[in-house]
């Protein structure tokens, strides 16, 4: 494998994203998938990010018992209500799912869902609904779901995103392995970003210049997830797009390390910090 690269604002700027031209249609649309009853905040925080780093339209699908306070939440989001439990877990795609996903340029899933019989389900609807070459990114409960899905994602050709936290990861590869972003790429077809690091299934890797103890907490995942998505949405390949989110999310926490400490800053901080930061790492 190879050694990875580091992500450095040099190495960044010599990577460019897509500049955003036009209205938002031309921006991108992200549909962010999940937010159950109990926790709507992860799909919000993802999609205000995607928003953030520059996706031109955002909608939430969400279950229908929070779908109205969530849209009250997120103006600047359309809103889909997806059939719930009785104890508001989505159970899967819903009345108008599948043309959300045709009018999606990107697609996150996980944000919020919290068990895995209808995450399994919405994660396979999304997999299989969505036109070849469209982008999905898969967080949390989703990828607690993907081993029984693997052969679904590598046939997505290298346009899923996965991106785990460390326990996850540990989850997406067989028990006597240490996992890694270049082996989780490898085994799923899949770029990876882990801890910092980030992997194509190629064997290419990167690896993150920013970044404190204080991204550890609550809702950060989301907002990198979240960001990945916007990027994705915007035209960036996939890999770039995990690069650049980890860059991002890295360096908006260490500004708010600076600022606020080393650790006790929010998630929803970090999503306020991104537009600032990708206007710096662009210039």
């Amino acid at each position: 494998m190879a050694d990875p690269a580091p992500l450095t604002p040099q190495a960044l700027r010599e990577w460019p994203l897509p500049r955003p031209e036009g209205g938002k249609d031309q921006r991108g649309a992200v549909l962010v998938v999940g937010g159950a009853r109990a926790t709507p905040g992860a799909s919000v925080l993802a999609g205000v990010a995607a928003l953030r780093v520059g996706a031109g339209r955002l909608t939430l699908a969400v279950t229908s018992s929070v779908a109205v306070a969530v849209a009250v939440a997120t103006p600047e989001a359309g809103v889909l209500a997806l059939p719930e439990s009785p104890t508001g877990s989505p159970t899967g795609p819903g009345d108008g799912f599948a043309d959300e996903l045709g009018r999606a340029d990107a697609v996150l899933v996980g944000p919020g869902l919290d068990e895995p019989d209808g995450t399994h389900a919405l994660v396979g609807a999304v997999l299989g609904g969505l036109e070849p070459g469209v982008p999905v990114v898969l967080d949390a409960f989703a990828l607690g779901v993907l081993p029984r899905l693997r052969e679904q994602v590598r046939a997505r050709g290298g346009t899923v995103v996965l991106t785990p936290n460390g326990a996850e990861a540990r989850r997406l590869v067989d028990d006597d392995d240490e996992p890694t972003a270049q082996g989780i790429a490898a085994r799923y077809g899949a770029v990876v970003a882990l801890d910092g690091a980030v992997a194509a299934p190629d064997g290419r890797a990167w690896t993150s210049a920013s970044g404190t103890t204080g991204l550890g907490t609550s809702g950060s995942g989301d907002v990198l997830a979240g960001a990945v998505a916007g990027l994705l949405a915007a035209g960036a390949a996939p890999e770039q797009a995990a690069c650049w989110a980890v860059a991002l999310h890295g360096t908006a926490g260490d500004r708010l390390a600076a600022r606020v400490g080393q650790v006790g800053y929010l998630a929803r901080e970090l999503v306020d910090e991104l537009p600032a930061v990708l206007t710096e790492l662009r210039t």
